[in-house]
């Protein structure tokens, strides 16, 4: 770093009991008092370069050979003043980045201008510091830094807006120069996220020089700096998010213990100063959330749901927490389960995560593409054997906007898995509502799931979890479910789940009947629940011949345990016995046990099979010839 020697002359100045003198063959005769510090000198030298102090001795009445001056304001305490006075005195003084702008203001304090005498300290000061400390990178970022100390008096002196330009200059004109980077090599911080978790080492690149030196600037004047460095558009938008990204977890590490500073200051006092910090991040948080570059990708999905937890945690305002969902909705495939398991700062609800930012998230995701465009009309005739320009742009414009659709569907297939994922975390919460559940769930088009076995596991983690729920509730939250889409494996554990509605268990049974009387295959063992339901249908239909419609039904379609075994079985008879379960749950209300059901339902006439063919569709043709 640079530096410049004012003065000749040794250093004599002395302390003797807490008062500072200089020594010198003349009596002193000025006393000036700067902030409780005594200082023993002499007029000639000060006023002689001092115009301030030239007025102040001219305006008190001398009333002893001893003409006391008071400073009580003094910008820079008793070390900038002492270094103005050894200047007067001609002792020599060393000006570098890191007391420049105190000896400045001091300076400027004292009215040391050319004005005075020729040559004066603001002169010099000013020399040194367009000349070199502006052309030095790190003496700028020092410099800056040091005029945090200063405010009024270095924005009234043009010091902080000129180490801005300087650094934004050096930055726009210099992209490659890791070399101008004073913690290049010596910084290897860890990436402490800032939800508490540790992650990966962070290195710069060469491009992204800069960003390690700039996150040591506190918030405002990293927020002057880049918008300095974003308005000149030389700096590709992505390095600006990484340089973001640093400055985050430098000054956002370990969030998470804020979680509850705010109950704990409510009831302890001496936890106010907690509060005061929790503003200061929440101000820096929401400064970050503005810089965040406006193209989408340029900054990680991770990065972005990592602010909307320390935004959540912080309580920043609203503006910053639905800008963060926007972007995130922009690119939500690139999640992780993890980083969308945001803590819920809502004590009314108790939940564990915050589920109503993910389902505004999950809504911003849906709201990119809506339908893939469609193939515009061929033209005939001469335009098909003379294809002009423009239509060869409009094939080109055709191509780019269905490979963009392919990507859409490519990404709602990963939110989908994502989903659910996150769905099988959450279901685990006591106090997480049915109707948020599937909110959630159905907030994703049908054909985004290939299949439905991630689903039903979140479906049965839930039911486990929540033992309370009715017969109507289980059957709103399987509707989400399609059995159609279910592997033998998940089909086969569903078949043994008490927890599910029987309908859903029939519908399992239904669909792996017809997969297997297809492939020739054999049906799995039914469980214990749905061979008593069996066994009382057959017994009722045996009671209520006289009232049949139908008497001579052929053995393979009667409704039996050996029936359903064998793969030759009609699927009619599944099929009609879904419709009377949906005829018992219309008919009879949701606190009747299912046994009355079953002795109420035993009592009522067979009906024909025509009138239960209400249901999905199915291949008759592929079963009959089976």
């Amino acid at each position: 770093m640079k530096f410049m020697k004012l003065g000749s002359r040794p250093d004599t100045f002395y302390t003797t009991e807490a008062v500072r003198s200089v020594s010198s063959e003349v009596s002193s005769d000025l006393i000036i008092q700067v902030k409780g510090s005594r200082y023993l000198l002499h007029k000639f030298p000060l006023l002689s370069k001092c115009l301030r102090l030239q007025r102040l001795c001219s305006e008190s009445p001398e009333a002893s050979q001893l003409q006391i001056v008071q400073l009580p304001d003094f910008p820079g305490g008793v070390e900038a003043f002492e270094l103005c006075a050894k200047f007067c005195y001609g002792i020599t003084i060393t000006l570098s980045a890191y007391n420049i702008v105190s000896i400045r203001c001091a300076a400027e304090y004292l009215q040391m201008t050319e004005e005075v005498e020729k040559g004066n300290l603001i002169y010099k000061i000013e020399v040194f510091f367009n000349s070199c400390i502006l052309h030095g990178w790190r003496d700028s970022i020092v410099t800056l830094q040091s005029t945090k100390a200063f405010p009024l008096w270095s924005e009234d002196l043009g010091i902080t807006s000129r180490c801005i330009e300087a650094i934004a200059s050096k930055v726009l004109a210099h992209p490659k120069k890791v070399s101008l980077s004073h913690s290049y090599s010596r910084r290897g911080r860890d990436d402490a996220s800032c939800n508490g978790s540790e992650s990966h080492r962070h290195k710069p690149t060469s491009k992204g020089w800069w960003a390690e030196d700039l996150a040591e600037l506190t918030i405002d004047l990293y927020w002057r700096t880049m918008i300095a460095i974003k308005s000149g558009g030389k700096v590709p938008s992505n390095l600006v998010g990484d340089a973001l990204r640093i400055y985050a977890s430098r000054w956002l590490p370990n969030i998470t213990k804020y979680i509850n500073i705010e109950k704990q200051a409510e009831s302890d006092p001496e936890l106010g100063s907690l509060g005061e910090v929790t503003k200061k991040h929440r101000l820096l948080l929401e400064s970050i959330v503005s810089l965040l570059p406006s193209e989408k990708g340029e900054v990680s999905c991770s990065f972005l749901l990592k602010l909307l937890k320390a935004a959540n945690i912080l309580k920043a305002s609203s503006s910053s927490k639905m800008e963060l969902t926007r972007r995130i909705g922009l690119q939500l495939e690139e999640a992780t389960v993890g980083d969308l398991l945001i803590p819920s700062m809502s004590s009314k609800d108790n939940m564990i995560y915050d589920v109503d930012v993910v389902i505004t998230i999950l809504e911003q995701f849906m709201l990119q593409g809506q339908s893939p465009p469609t193939s515009p009309p061929r033209a005939k005739g001469d335009l098909e054997r003379r294809r002009s320009r423009s239509a060869e742009n409009v094939d080109l414009m055709f191509q780019e906007s269905r490979r963009s659709s392919s990507a859409s569907h490519s990404s709602k297939l990963k939110v989908a898995k994502l989903v659910d994922g996150y769905l099988q975390k959450i279901a685990k919460d006591e106090n997480l509502p049915l109707s948020k559940f599937i909110t959630i769930a159905e907030a994703i088009p049908e054909f985004s799931r290939l299949d439905h076995d991630d689903l039903y596991k979140a479906i049965d983690i839930y039911l486990k979890g929540h033992p309370e729920l009715n017969k109507s509730e289980r059957k709103r939250l399987c509707r989400i479910l399609d059995c159609k889409k279910l592997s033998v494996e998940a089909c086969m554990h569903a078949a043994q789940n008490e927890m599910l509605p029987l309908r859903v268990v029939v519908q399992v049974l239904f669909f792996e009947q017809a997969r297997a009387a297809m492939t020739g295959g054999q049906v799995t063992e039914l469980p214990s629940n749905i061979k008593a339901l069996l066994a009382v249908r057959k017994n009722a239909s045996k009671a209520n011949a006289s009232f049949s419609t139908n008497a001579t039904m052929p053995p393979e379609d009667q409704w039996s345990v050996s029936g359903l075994k064998s793969p030759k079985s009609n699927l009619s008879t599944l099929k009609m016995k879904l419709d009377e379960d949906d005829d018992l749950d219309d008919n009879f209300p949701d606190g009747m046990e299912k046994s009355s059901k079953l002795r109420s339902f035993s009592t009522t006439p067979n009906r024909p099979k025509r009138m239960f063919s209400k249901l999905w569709p199915v291949n008759r043709s592929a079963s009959e010839k089976n």
